[in-house]
Formats: structure tokens, sequence, C-alpha cells
């Protein structure tokens, strides 16, 4: 049932979104968004770079994004809004700098969908290949932007039977997995998938750290879960425990189900890195080699599901991104319509942008390559700022009625900082032009708007 009432303007005149989301609702979103069982198809990569170290990889992954996860709990209580690192940016470090953290953030917020659309389409072609992938993805996009434009807690009803699924295949993985390794051992060493299987040397912290650059992709998604600040019942404080529990609860996830893929894995990290076209289904081919074709192909289909409602709570996120945006007049103004509490002309937008470049990705073979270049240095430019206004807010302007907690305000957000640059770094050439095309377009266009306004104002 399609939620009812109207959203009427703010005392300021703005448009409100209605609130009727609690803390399942939040975690399911992140969940969704991240996908419990989104190693699947980086765990041959991962194990290749990290020398057979990859559930290592993902705890060092979890402390690292938890940074970021604790600069977001920070500022949600101070700016409890839909627009989440815009909007936190805007009251820590400027209008100016507001704008440039949404602009980035909408390169994973708006592409992020795409990509999570394009492996859905991708599984349901291995399943169903009479039909096209292109086709799976558009009709992917078409029946999650139809649930979106619903309402968002009706969205999250659906949603939170999607991911009831995929942790349901999930434990069947562990427990079929733990069967398996207590009947016919492991094919590495026990602790192996902490330290390396010695096949392409001793255990280098180096090529961990690497592999962390790539691990922290699995994450994205987890700070959608501050776009719904406005539709919360009950607080920002409960959008802040949301964020920290389903980080954790994430990196729990990833890491058990990592440890025991790499128990069951038969190829060597080193066999991985000489042959890098059998990384992408190292994790499927392990499934099938030690436990059998029917778990194989269950977590194809659960993957296929849980890809496209990942993509819908990513579409959520970006239709409540360009919402505050266009809002605040950094965007135009029709996106900040809302209709029954839903931003139906913000989802529709990002929808339409979401469906040409995942239909496009599913017509070439480089697609899915060409979208996942471009979607991590966004997030990781926005988190940066996300940390610099948590000292921008607390510390340079002295915001606030608390003094300054030296610990949360300064050396948590620097220390974060410190690490998404440090995988910005890390990420490929591609990746980061395109990131400082997206950049350089971003500050043409702030330019213009504040050349406007100062002749608006003559």
């Amino acid at each position: 049932m399609a939620e009812t009432g109207t959203t009427a303007p703010g005392a300021d005149g703005e448009q409100r979104l209605k609130r009727t989301l609690g803390f399942r609702d939040l975690v399911v979103y992140g969940l969704l968004f991240i996908a419990p069982m989104a190693p699947v198809g980086v765990f041959g990569t991962l194990d290749a770079k990290s020398h057979g170290a990859v559930a290592l990889v993902y705890v060092v992954a979890t402390v690292a994004m938890a940074f970021t996860a604790f600069s977001y709990a920070q500022m949600v209580r101070v700016v409890p809004q839909a627009g989440s690192v815009f909007a936190y940016a805007r009251v820590g470090l400027g209008n100016g700098a507001g704008f440039i953290a949404g602009w980035m953030a909408m390169l994973d917020y708006v592409l992020i969908p795409a990509v999570a659309y394009l492996f859905s389409g991708i599984a349901m072609e291995a399943l169903v290949p009479e039909v096209s992938r292109w086709v799976w993805t558009a009709i992917a996009v078409v029946v999650t932007t139809l649930l979106n434009l619903w309402g968002v807690r009706a969205a999250a009803r659906v949603g939170f039977l999607v991911l009831a699924m995929e942790i349901v295949v999930l434990l069947v993985f562990v427990v079929a997995a733990i069967v398996v390794l207590a009947r016919d051992g492991a094919a590495r060493d026990w602790l192996s998938p902490l330290a390396g299987d010695g096949t392409q040397g001793a255990f280098a912290l180096s090529a961990v750290v690497g592999a962390v650059s790539v691990a922290v992709l699995s994450y994205l998604g987890f700070d959608a879960i501050a776009t719904f600040a406005e539709e919360v019942t009950g607080g920002s404080a409960k959008v802040a425990r949301a964020l920290l529990f389903c980080l954790a609860l994430a990196g729990v996830l990833f890491v058990a189900q990592t440890y025991l893929v790499a128990l069951l894995e038969p190829v060597s990290s080193a066999q991985l890195a000489a042959e890098p076209e059998r990384q992408g289904s190292a994790f499927y081919d392990a499934v099938d080699a030690s436990v059998g074709t029917w778990l194989h192909d269950l977590v194809a289909v659960s993957k296929a599901i849980g890809a496209a409602f990942a993509a819908l709570a990513g579409q959520a996120a970006a239709g409540r991104l360009l919402f505050a945006m266009g809002r605040d007049r950094r965007l135009p103004g029709v996106l900040s319509r809302t209709d029954s509490g839903v931003p139906r002309v913000a989802i529709l937008v990002s929808a339409v942008i979401t469906m040409v470049a995942a239909v496009w990705a599913a017509r070439r073979d480089d697609g899915l390559d060409h979208l996942v270049s471009v979607v991590d240095v966004g997030a990781l430019t926005a988190f940066t700022l996300l940390h610099a206004s948590v000292v921008g807010w607390f510390v340079v302007r002295r915001r606030g009625d608390a003094p300054v907690n030296w610990w949360k305000h300064l050396v948590v957000p620097v220390l974060g900082a410190a690490i998404t640059v440090a995988v910005i770094v890390e990420a490929s050439g591609s990746a980061q032009v395109v990131g400082a095309i997206w950049l350089a377009v971003g500050l043409v266009v702030l330019a213009a708007q504040a050349r406007g306004r100062r002749a608006a104002r003559t």
C-alpha cells in the first residue's frame, strides 16, 4: 500500500520528507546497498593481491572504514538532513566545499547502482542465456524504480525480504563450508586467510595494504544510511547507531565468508595472480569444487536478486542527494519537489541516468570495468571532505555547545582522511583521471553559480 498524506513545506518554505523509517529500516537499506555477499565478485582479485591473506584484508578494511563511519556519526547529529556529505561539508567547510562534496558523491550514488544493475544482468544472463544481459539490466532498473517511487517505507519492506534471503543463502554457505571442512579438511593452511598461503613468498604487509584499496569498495553504500536522516523517526542518534552497526555487521560477514572460502580454495594465490582470468569466478569455482553445483547456483541466484536491490537502495540514496542539492539551489530546483513525502522527480532523474549508464555498460564487453573505475574516486573524495567537515565544524569554527573532544573531532577525522587519500592514490590511473575530470567540471559549475549570484546582486 502506498504511503499517504502530503508533505507540506516547512516554516521556511522548504520541502520536507516524511518521517517513516525506524532503526531496522536504516540497517536494511545499508546492508542492501553493501550486499552481505559483496566479496563474492572480488574474492579472487583480493586473494591474488594479498598473497592469500584475504580475510586479514577485510579486517583491516573494516577498521579503515570505521574512521569514516565515526565521522558520519558525528556530523549526522549536527546536520540531520537528507544531503548527507553535501550538507555536512556545507556547514563544516562552507557552501563551495559542500557543493563539491555533493558533486563528487554523485559519482558514487548515481553510478554504483548502475554497477549493481549490471551485476544483476550478468547473473541472470548466466541463468537464462537466451535473454541478453542488457534486457535483464533494464528490467531490474524498472522494477526497483517503481518500488522507490512507491515510497521509502514500502521499498524498505520489500528490501527486508530480499535481505533476509541473502542472509539465509550466506548462512547456507557457512554451514556447508563448515561441514566440508570438518569432513575433508582445508585445502590451505588454517591460518593462511590471515597470514597468507606462502606461495608468493613471505607475508607482505604492503600486499595486504594494496588489496585493502580494492576491498574498501565492498563497503561503499553503508554511508547511504545518512541520506535518510530526514525520514527517520526518533532523531539523528538512531542514524548514527545504524551507520556504525551496519559497518560492524558487514565487516563480520565479510571476514567470515572470505576466511571460509579461502580454506576451500584449491587454487593458490600465486596461480590466481598468474592467471587473472580466473579471479572473477574464483569464489564460485571454490564452492563448486568443494561443496557442489547446487550451492554455486544458489549463490548466483542470490547475487542476481541481491544486486538489483542493492541498486534499489543506491537509487533511493541518489534521489535524496539530488533532492537536497536541488532544495539548496545547487542543482535545478525541480529536483526538490516531493509528492506524498517521496522525492519522485529526483528519483526519476537518478533512474534515467542509471538506466543509460547500466544499459550502455551491459552492451559492452568492457562496460563493467569502465563503471567500476569511475565510482570509487568520487566516493573517497567525498569521504575526505566529510572528515575535513568534522574538523571544520568542531575545531576550526568551534560550533556547538560542547567543548572540543580532540580525539573525536581531530585525531579520528585526520586519520580517516589520511586513509581515504591513501586509497585514492592506490586507485587505478583511469579512475584518477575520470575523478579529476569530474572534479574539474564541478569547479566550473561552482564558478558559474558564484558568477550568477554576483550578477543577481548587482
